[in-house]
């Protein structure tokens, strides 16, 4: 259908720009952000419409205009202006839909040309959609059709899902994963863990449409088996440990091992200690020092003789576990946790010992920082392996995190395609900007005043940038809860029942 007619554009920069007339009437809405097709002299070709301008050529004027209502009289009352007023779109073109695929435009389209509708199909194909069986997040904003992504270009790269601190990205987080859990078993099917530090993903657990794929495993009971560490990942624990204390203790490791293999059974880190102890020629100063750091780990309380989950056991196709850490304050256990569980899991995936995994990482930021000591990233080594070399092993990662510009650019740079939902940190938009080649000013520009719950996708799963308006979750959400009047409310209800309860006692 048409919706307007191409006119000169004497400003335009480029042949991938033009400028159109709106067609009036027909109830048909021009808006930033929607798709329209035009043709040029290379074919027909798809067009991203960047601006709108309502204008009227009687008030390009103003001291025309002021001069006439000098009189005393509005100037519709003398001139027939309301007749006059028409909607110019400034618009890029995208592609041309050639004989062989998409080509790129070189040709502007001529004045006069018709500007049309664009839907359904060939703009699916376009944009580089699935028309079935891909993940249905949403729908496309300003058409009334799905978004379904391919999962391979979606994930095999990695997706780092970025916003402000209420602006969707875990809701959209749990519709991929819902999305996930849903396929069928002939469509393939990987398996999910999700690092969790609010809390935010154990409803799934209580779904009745989720309930028999997602496992909750309480962040306090997570336990590091100290036989599956080697004196490097000690080094990852205690930056500080000097290379002769480390020399000594994969000795210790390497006897303990020895006897576990020849029936004496498995030891945690309480074995190691005691061992160091008993160590005879031993620099009295270095075991003491040695004792120490491993004293330190071990106050911790997560380090045991065994895994906790097993991590090659614990993961299966088309089932989500949830590692839920809402409980844990300390950033350094977080970190050792996840650094542990992220690298077991590698290295199973590796030797094929557990299916293809997505790795959730809420607060990514928190996990793999850019720029902070060795102390305070402990995890970020093991994650960044993964965003280096997952893909060749179909180990995928999905970073969820509101400030992008603490986000290692390692990691970062891995993830090929972006969830953007609404950002107005300037120094984050600077920093997405700069990480992705797919967005332009216009988009960049759009991203600060995305209403919750609308993303901006761009990168390896789509042909071209979109904007998405994500569909509602299926599963209960725990996030949100209670207004801050609600809460007060409901705290001093708690306090007074306790007042009464401590009168009558006494």
């Amino acid at each position: 259908m048409e919706i307007g007619t191409v006119i000169v554009d004497e400003d335009s920069p480029s042949p991938c720009q033009f400028s159109f007339v709106v067609t009036s009437g027909g109830g048909i809405p021009v808006r930033q952000g929607q798709f329209v097709a035009v043709v040029t002299e290379e074919g027909r070709a798809i067009a991203f419409v960047t601006s709108l301008v309502k204008t009227n050529r009687y008030f390009m004027r103003a001291e025309s205009v002021r001069e006439y209502e000098r009189r005393g009289r509005p100037l519709n009352s003398i001139f027939p202006a309301d007749r006059w007023e028409y909607l110019v779109a400034r618009a890029q073109v995208l592609g041309v839909q050639g004989a062989e695929g998409l080509e790129r435009n070189t040709f502007p389209p001529s004045p006069g040309q018709r500007v049309l509708t664009v839907e359904g199909e060939t703009l699916a194909q376009f944009l580089g959609l699935r028309p079935s069986g891909g993940v249905e997040i949403g729908r496309l904003k300003h058409h009334d059709f799905p978004v379904r992504l391919d999962l391979t270009k979606l994930l095999r790269k990695h997706v780092a899902v970025l916003a402000m601190s209420g602006s969707g990205k875990s809701h959209f987080a749990t519709v991929l994963v819902e999305e996930l859990l849903d396929r069928p078993a002939e469509q393939g099917r990987p398996a999910l863990v999700i690092v969790d530090v609010h809390g935010e993903y154990v409803g799934l657990a209580d779904s009745p449409n989720f309930s028999g794929m997602v496992a909750v495993v309480n962040g306090n009971d997570v336990r590091i088996g100290v036989p599956n560490l080697n004196a490097y990942q000690f080094k990852e624990f205690l930056p500080d440990i000097s290379g002769v204390q480390l020399r000594e203790l994969q000795k210790v490791l390497e006897n303990l091992r020895a006897e576990m293999r020849n029936g004496k059974g498995s030891f945690d880190l309480d074995d190691v200690i005691s061992r160091v102890e008993a160590e005879e020629g031993l620099n009295k100063q270095l075991q003491q020092a040695l004792v120490g750091w491993l004293n330190d780990l071990q106050s911790l309380g997560i380090f045991d003789h065994a895994d906790n989950p097993n991590w090659e056991r614990a993961v299966f196709p088309g089932r989500a576990l949830v590692m839920d850490l809402s409980e844990i304050t300390s950033l350094r256990r977080k970190q050792m946790l996840v650094a542990h569980a992220a690298r077991r899991l590698f290295q199973a995936r590796k030797r094929n010992r557990v299916p293809p995994f997505l790795l959730c990482l809420e607060e990514a930021h928190q996990f793999c920082p850019s720029g902070d000591s060795r102390e305070a990233a402990i995890s970020r080594p093991a994650l960044e392996t993964i965003a280096r070399e997952g893909r060749k092993f179909y180990a995928s990662l999905m970073l969820i995190s509101q400030r992008p510009v603490r986000l290692s650019t390692t990691v970062l740079s891995q993830a090929s395609t972006n969830v953007i939902l609404r950002i107005t940190n300037p120094y984050d938009l600077e920093h997405i900007k700069q990480s992705s080649e797919s967005i332009t000013k216009e988009a960049a520009d759009m991203i600060s005043t995305l209403p919750v719950g609308e993303a901006l996708i761009v990168g390896e799963a789509v042909n071209y940038p979109i904007f998405v308006k994500i569909r509602q979750r299926r599963s209960p959400s725990r996030s949100g809860g209670l207004s801050i009047e609600e809460a007060v409310q409901e705290f001093e209800r708690m306090s007074s029942g306790e007042e009464e309860d401590a009168k009558a006692f006494m």
